[in-house]
């Protein structure tokens, strides 16, 4: 059927579906492409917490502080990573909320946050891009470490960094769970050791470092151009957001006797990650700089080689495997959550576009398979521009959102709640999605020089202020139709625990979903599951086109928003 068939029309219902065995594995598939229901969150506020900062341990802050504080100085160095740092945490604060509110993750966040059913999906591969980028910038540097410590070729190392966490990635949330509690001693010993060893051993290092002028001779002083650049490559880490949402999606409903553990883990596990990354940067850049005389430009900016002249002074000979086997845990510890998300926004994208969904796991393939390949081509050479480039994009997308959460829907210009289910959904809202493409077309011009050396410095600031300002002007001018293609006449998930909880049976696979994961659907006469909905490719939308259709399902008692 397609999309001419007219509100009157007979639809014959479509057969029944029965997912594929790696689809149907919930202990696998993690409700990938789903809301995550009441029945599956049952960890504590605390234990989701310390797995989304698990992934945080990664050694690309090191990097990146490293590069930027070499190539513009110290001064306009440190002002770009602390700045950075402070759009990532503001604009990261009603995202994870809404993510642990809902049970949602980014992808089915940005649908209902004004991008549309089919709007989300460009933002599910700019996302899967993170990714990708990020899993072969921190697969570099693991096997930068293996090639150190024994010697492994580095296109060797990059095969061994890439299928090492594949078992651990197919068996989804428990398995990173156990992995990210199991490894944090070992990280947090790794973390801290080389910084207090240098506070005793180089305690005028700090200052030196104070007034280092980078390499590429930027100078000490502050340098608006090497701020705004510097800012650039350090907001290229503001998607990181969508894999912290990866798991507060399982955060447990917020209650009254749990309310301020719930709100500290949210804070914490949600934008609080840069808190942490931003320290990261500056404590990369110091050891970089520490080690800079002794190993040179080139192998400074390694986070392995800065890790070992640290240690050196106490631990001589075992400097060398202590370095590498923190680098290395570090890598598995975010690399799983790279290929974990990837996966993720991997089923989201194809699903929509192919009406086909084989499991999430089989995605993670196709996700690794890229990052090795940008491994295998060096990419790590080519930090600054790749991180520079993509941050205008990624930018553009989180503040759109944020701007929705925050703004539209506080105004009333879009809905109270996220609705995220395609038989409700405009196929495009063009206040979020609109922003966005507006917004990071003018900034990636900027970035490219097209209007000047200034523009091109603060590409960035570009993409975020055209976005913040575009996605609500659009959603007043548009009065917010966009948003809902038809009402939800249960409104979303924001009804009362009870109902929330109470489980349908969706007429097409037959499985029970609680009931923010379902709709009414006239062409089944029944309830359907979200994902049933979305894999769908012969009913025409009548949903969407039968405005008044009867709702064919028990209703509970409906309750607005927080």
């Amino acid at each position: 059927m397609t999309d001419t068939v007219t509100p009157t029309t007979t639809v014959s219902p479509p057969p029944r579906r029965s997912y594929a065995k790696l689809a149907a594995d919930e202990s696998r598939e993690d409700y990938s492409l789903r809301y995550a229901p009441h029945s599956f969150r049952r960890w504590s506020p605390a234990t989701v917490a310390g797995t989304a900062l698990g992934g945080i341990a990664y050694l690309a802050d090191f990097a990146i502080g490293a590069s930027i504080v070499f190539t513009y100085g110290f001064t306009s160095g440190l002002a770009s990573i602390l700045t950075a740092a402070t759009i990532i945490f503001l604009t990261g604060v009603p995202i994870a909320r809404a993510c642990a509110k809902y049970g949602l993750d980014m992808d089915l966040v940005t649908r209902g946050a004004g991008f549309g059913y089919f709007g989300s999906t460009l933002t599910s591969l700019i996302y899967a891009s993170f990714t990708f980028i990020f899993f072969a910038l921190e697969g570099s540097i693991m096997a930068q470490a293996m090639h150190q410590a024994v010697g492994l070729p580095l296109e060797i190392g990059y095969l061994v960094t890439t299928l090492i966490v594949i078992p651990i990635v197919f068996k989804g949330m428990g398995a990173l769970a156990k992995v990210q509690a199991w490894t944090q001693p070992i990280w947090l010993i790794g973390l801290v050791l080389p910084f207090l060893i240098l506070a005793f051993e180089a305690p005028d290092a700090w200052g030196a470092f104070t007034s280092f002028g980078g390499t590429e001779g930027a100078g000490s002083g502050f340098s608006w151009i090497g701020f705004g650049l510097g800012t650039g490559v350090a907001l290229s880490l503001i998607a990181q957001i969508g894999e912290q949402a990866d798991y507060l999606r399982f955060m447990p409903a917020k209650t009254p006797q749990n309310s301020r553990r719930w709100n500290l883990a949210v804070l914490a596990a949600g934008p609080g990650w840069v808190v942490i990354g931003a320290a990261k940067q500056l404590g990369g850049a110091f050891l970089a700089f520490v080690a800079l005389e002794a190993v040179g430009k080139t192998h400074a900016l390694e986070p392995i080689a800065p890790q070992i002249e640290a240690l050196k002074p106490w631990l001589g000979s075992v400097a060398l495997p202590a370095a590498a086997l923190f680098v290395v845990v570090s890598q598995i510890k975010i690399n799983v959550t790279n290929a974990y998300s990837g996966s993720l926004s991997w089923s989201n994208f194809f699903s929509r576009v192919t009406h086909r969904h084989p499991g999430r796991v089989w995605y993670i393939f196709l996700n690794l398979a890229i990052a090795l390949t940008l491994m295998e081509m060096n990419m790590f050479a080519a930090l600054n521009k790749l991180l520079g480039f993509y941050s205008n994009v990624g930018i553009a997308w989180i503040t759109a959102v944020a701007a929705d959460l925050v703004i539209n829907k506080r105004l009333g210009w879009s809905p109270p709640y996220i609705e995220f289910k395609r038989a409700y959904l405009h196929a495009v809202n063009p206040a979020g999605f609109g922003a966005m493409v507006i917004a990071s077309t003018v900034s990636i011009l900027a970035f490219f020089g097209v209007f000047g050396t200034y523009a091109q410095a603060f590409s960035t600031f570009i993409a975020a202020g055209l976005a913040l300002l575009l996605c609500p002007l659009i959603a007043r001018a548009t009065k917010g139709r966009y948003y809902l293609a038809r009402p939800n006449p249960v409104n979303g998930p924001d009804v009362d625990v009870e109902d929330v909880t109470a489980t349908h049976t969706c007429a097409v696979c037959e499985t029970a979903y609680e009931l923010p994961d379902v709709a009414d659907c006239p062409v089944q006469s029944g309830p359907i599951c979200s994902l049933c909905c979305s894999l769908d490719a012969d009913c025409g939308d009548v949903c969407r086109k039968s405005p008044g259709e009867p709702v064919l399902m028990p209703l509970p008692t409906v309750r607005t928003a927080d």
